[in-house]
């Protein structure tokens, strides 16, 4: 599997720091299913969304009015919304489809509502919250939480609750730290295991190999993504690689739980190298 699929998102995850281009990075990801992909023209169409919000904002710098104007935007006039009823299509994770489509799920739509934000001049945080991707306003005195993926509401103490209750069933209490502001490399991240996660379901190794592979690039010393990924080559009977994902894992991290597994598949996976 060549890394030259890999060469724009290797680029530009490569930058110093955590908070590299969220927009770029996005649409890096998009690469491998569109490979004719020109970034610029999703940019453009980034930074023309926010002349509008702009537009309608009118020089005002208070948040209320930007969000009101960017959901006006947005949501009214291009119609923006959540991809309800096929939420697990792999284009909903696309940020060139999300743009052109108008749909996707949470965390492609506040990725998109970060950056027509950002350029529009209000600086806004993704939220990894439990099972639903938010965004937040942060100043010394208020913290607005908004819901992109529902046209942009901002969600009270109370509804933020509900939301985790619909995911665990009311067994979890809101804590401060579910609101905690990510950086973009956790963003795109969450993105690709989410990617990951939609084509193993669909049983779709060869793209998900390619997810794992850049969950490798986001993060060359995360022990759990080079043994996912050796675990994907093995299924692909990529022997060799596979050998060399899981000697990686075991350097990194030799007391692990699973090691003495991943000991033996080696062994195995090397006599059955030598009897070929």
């Amino acid at each position: 599997m060549g890394s030259d699929r890999h060469t724009l998102f290797r680029r530009v995850v490569a930058q110093a720091g955590d908070d590299f281009d969220l927009a770029r990075a996005a649409l890096a990801i998009a690469q491998d299913e569109y490979p004719a992909l020109r970034p610029e023209t999703y940019l453009a169409r980034l930074d023309e969304l926010a002349g509008r919000v702009r537009d309608l904002a009118r020089g005002e710098s208070d948040p209320y009015r930007l969000i009101a104007s960017l959901n006006h935007v947005l949501f009214k006039q291009e119609s923006f919304r959540g991809n309800r009823g096929d939420y697990y299509d792999p284009r909903n994770s696309f940020l060139n489809d999300v743009l052109e489509r108008k749909k996707g799920i949470p965390i492609t739509l506040s990725v998109i509502y970060i950056e027509v934000a950002r350029r529009a001049g209000l600086p806004l945080n993704g939220v990894g919250f439990p099972g639903h991707f938010l965004v937040k306003y942060e100043s010394d005195d208020e913290e607005i939480v908004i819901d992109p993926f529902d046209n942009g509401e901002v969600r009270t103490l109370e509804e933020l609750q509900r939301l985790l209750d619909g995911v665990y069933n009311g067994k979890i209490a809101l804590r401060p730290e579910f609101l905690a502001p990510i950086s973009s490399r956790q963003i795109i991240h969450r993105m690709l295991n989410n990617l990951k996660g939609i084509y193993m379901s669909e049983e779709n190794l060869v793209k998900a190999l390619s997810a794992a592979e850049r969950l490798v690039i986001l993060d060359p010393a995360s022990a759990p993504e080079i043994r996912d990924r050796g675990t994907l080559y093995l299924k692909l009977e990529c022997f060799q690689q596979a050998i060399n994902d899981f000697e990686a894992y075991l350097r990194l991290a030799p007391d692990a739980s699973d090691a003495e597994d991943i000991r033996d598949q080696v062994v195995e996976l090397k006599k059955g190298a030598a009897l070929h």
